[in-house]
């Protein structure tokens, strides 16, 4: 397993972490298998979307902030409701497909880590699987 860690700048953002995920597996030497990415964290997330226009992502959180406001009728006392919601909602792992030594993405596609309570340091935890 290899780890990286991000440092985010504000409470909600997509950092695209295709590049690094990409170089752990190109040291590796793995030619064919699966890489699965975890995000350990309860307020953050992970996930696979277009990563050529950078209003995918703004306007995906855009729409996170409509559906689970920062503000709202919640119990936890904390003050981060919206971020444990959010990340529910975008999920803490994604797998990718490792053919010839590349991640299997479509030609607009990026794996993303979403932050919804920083700004902070996170971990995100890559393992990758050999396959004949």
């Amino acid at each position: 397993m290899q780890k990286i860690t991000v440092r985010t700048k504000k409470r909600n953002e997509f950092i695209d972490i295709t590049s690094e995920i990409q170089s752990i597996i190109s040291k590796s030497k793995i030619e064919n298998g699966v890489c699965l990415v975890f995000v350990p964290h309860t307020t953050a997330g992970i996930t696979i979307n277009e990563n050529a226009d950078p209003d995918v992502t703004s306007d995906i959180m855009s729409a996170l902030e409509k559906i689970v406001p920062l503000k709202g009728n919640y119990s936890h006392s904390e003050g981060n409701s919206d971020a444990h919601t959010k990340a529910s909602i975008m999920g803490s792992s994604v797998s990718v497909i490792i053919d010839k030594g590349s991640l299997m993405l479509g030609t607009w596609q990026g794996i993303y880590f979403a932050e919804f309570d920083g700004p902070r340091a996170r971990e995100i935890w890559i393992h990758t699987v050999t396959t004949a």
